[in-house]
């Protein structure tokens, strides 16, 4: 029965939720009201009853005809049933009525052992009576009975639980109605949004959105599932443009490396000789941009890690300055031919991150910077107090540039000529972030050139390792 139920629509069930409460309610009140009424009536007829008083020479000559011409006297008017009962056991009920079965407690009170009785008897044609029996104040050891069918209250009660019951039968059927009505108009929103999920399945048309009305509980969905299709609709975006970006940045190198190659396969072809300084030109060419297009193909498998906690491998306590110091040394080798000095100051510090990519990023800082540096410059690096300092003493970055230094594939203008990818930076802000750091460009102060701050959260003496149970900072 609960499997049907829960198999049907949740406007279906709201419908017969309402109604089954309404019907519990409406039954509830109906039989109050039913208990009420009867015990009302029930009080009534037994005041009016007990309150009751027979003349008392009507009894004498019910008692004196009583055996000889019952039929002599006019019979009692209304419903009441009259009967006399004497201690010594004589019945006497008024002509025209039948005779009610004497019990204990009547003749207790011919007897003279109780003043009054109330309570039910049967007729001798079975009839269900409600009797009220009193001691006469006139004939000794004689008690009168004054009795009434208990039918004369079921009869109003019946049809009282007749017009109960066809009321509640009327509510119960309008509540269900009405709950129907309540459960399709609080449940649009909700077959909007099914509509709106069922279209997207069908079009994968993440521009569509749900109007929101009010502040409810289905607002809040409405609104949810708005944020939603916005954020899958940015990010399908970026996805696109990442693969339209890497199929730009690859078509350079690519298209230069097949030029080269077919300038080798050609003179093998043809037979002529490519003189011995322009093939080793063409070779070096090949071998460098086959670097470029690893070095392109890391970073993208890089930036295509999901950001959460699965996406990478799991936090270790990194010494940053170890880090900064290895970074510094390629630096150093890369600026050697250029006469570059590279000036480092670190104190130690410790993080939590992922060794390999947070050595990646500082070098990617340190590898910006020497592309930038003029011959002879200088790049400052300094590490205290858990922020590290890169500043090279290049042209700088115009104002207008800022904001996109940390895009993905952006490359300002005066460094397109400049080998690279355009992605350095963005795996330096990613990295930082997953790090819980922050990461910022800005120009030098009193002078030309760059500074790239990163401030990572950590300490300056070596914590206890991770454990296994630990959460990932997200």
């Amino acid at each position: 029965m609960i499997t049907r139920f829960r198999r049907l629509p949740l406007r279906s069930r709201l419908a017969l939720l309402t109604a089954a409460a309404v019907a519990v309610a409406v039954a509830l009140a109906a039989g109050a009201c039913w208990f009420v009424t009867k015990e009302q009536l029930a009080h009534q007829r037994d005041t009016t009853l007990t309150s009751q008083r027979v003349d008392e020479r009507s009894v004498q000559e019910l008692i004196r005809s009583c055996g000889t011409n019952p039929s002599g006297l006019p019979p009692a008017p209304g419903s009441y049933t009259v009967q006399v009962v004497t201690a010594g056991g004589l019945v006497c009920t008024t002509p025209g009525k039948a005779a009610i079965r004497v019990t204990d407690a009547d003749l207790a009170v011919a007897r003279g052992r109780a003043d009054e009785v109330l309570h039910d008897g049967t007729a001798v044609d079975g009839k269900e009576m409600r009797v009220a029996t009193y001691a006469s104040d006139q004939l000794a050891r004689t008690a009168i009975s004054i009795a009434q069918p208990l039918s004369e209250t079921e009869k109003p009660l019946n049809a009282l639980a007749l017009v109960l019951v066809l009321t509640a039968g009327v509510g119960v059927l309008g509540a269900a109605m009405a709950g129907l009505g309540i459960a399709r108009a609080g449940l649009r929103p909700v077959d909007q949004l099914t509509d709106a999920v069922e279209h997207i399945a069908r079009t994968e048309d993440l521009a569509v959105r749900i109007p929101v009305e009010g502040e409810d509980e289905i607002a809040r969905l409405s609104r949810s599932f708005n944020s939603m299709t916005a954020a899958l609709a940015s990010s399908r975006d970026r996805q696109a443009q990442l693969i339209a970006d890497a199929g730009h940045e690859l078509r350079t190198p690519l298209t230069s490396l097949r030029t080269n190659i077919d300038l080798l396969a050609r003179s093998e072809e043809t037979g002529r000789a490519i003189p011995p300084e322009d093939r080793k030109e063409l070779l070096a060419s090949v071998k460098a941009q086959m670097t470029e297009l690893a070095e392109l193909i890391g970073d993208l498998q890089e930036l295509s890690r999901p950001d959460g906690p699965e996406g990478g491998a799991p936090l270790q306590v990194v010494p940053l300055h170890e880090a900064v110091g290895r970074a510094v040394a390629r630096a150093r080798l890369r600026a050697a031919g250029s006469g570059l000095v590279v000036d480092d100051r670190t104190d130690p510090w410790y993080v939590r991150a992922e060794p390999a990519a947070l050595e990646r990023a500082v070098v990617n800082l340190l590898d910006n910077a020497v592309k930038f540096s003029p011959p002879g410059g200088v790049i400052e690096v300094r590490l205290v107090n858990g922020e590290l300092t890169v500043r090279d003493h290049g042209p700088g970055i115009p104002d207008h540039e800022l904001p996109h230094v940390f895009d993905r594939f952006w490359r300002s203008p005066s460094a397109r000529s400049l080998p690279g990818s355009g992605l350095g930076l963005s795996i330096v802000a990613r990295t930082v972030q997953q790090a819980g750091g922050v990461v910022t460009l800005r120009p030098a102060e009193g002078g030309e050139g760059t500074v790239a701050t990163v401030r990572l959260p950590g300490a300056a003496t070596e914590p206890p390792p991770l454990t296994g149970d630990e959460p990932r900072r997200p």
